[in-house]
């Protein structure tokens, strides 16, 4: 658990967060508090968040307390990070086929930093979807099952 980031315990505080964070990169970490690869990811998010707090603002969402948005964002492996700008889901090419989070911990902080300040930059030009500046070979890989398809 990170003592230095905030928490987001209900769907009332997400929805809040998505809509009141403005101008800025809105950094969602979906996952839980004993999870040593939340530790891992939640580490470098608070080592980055005094660098980043023009930017970007980080939050850390427990799965197991706000379900309807583990559901929502498909959250089947944690930890998985969720951007918003402006109250828009912002998407990122991981070179994944799915656009919509980055599931795993970042390898480096400054794979983190890069990616924050692509799209805060592309989301200042009205871009909604991203190219991940983050090098493939530092990008977790993990395989979509579709069930019940």
């Amino acid at each position: 658990m990170s003592l230095f980031l905030a928490k987001l315990s209900s769907k009332e505080e997400v929805d809040g967060a998505i809509k009141g964070v403005a101008e800025k990169v809105l950094v969602l970490r979906f996952g839980r508090d004993e999870d040593s690869s939340c530790l891992q990811l939640d580490e470098i998010l608070s080592k980055t968040a005094h660098n980043l707090s023009n930017m970007a603002s980080i939050y850390i969402v427990d799965v197991d307390k706000v379900p309807v948005y583990t559901r929502y964002f498909d959250i089947s492996y944690i930890p998985s990070t969720v951007f918003f700008f402006n109250g828009q889901h912002m998407k990122v090419d991981y070179g994944s086929p799915d656009h919509t989070k980055f599931v795993g911990s970042f390898k480096t902080k400054e794979d983190f930093l890069d990616l924050i300040e692509v799209i805060y930059r592309g989301a200042m030009r009205g871009k909604m979807m991203i190219k991940s500046p983050i090098d493939p070979q530092n990008i977790p890989k993990f395989d979509l099952l579709y069930h019940g398809i």
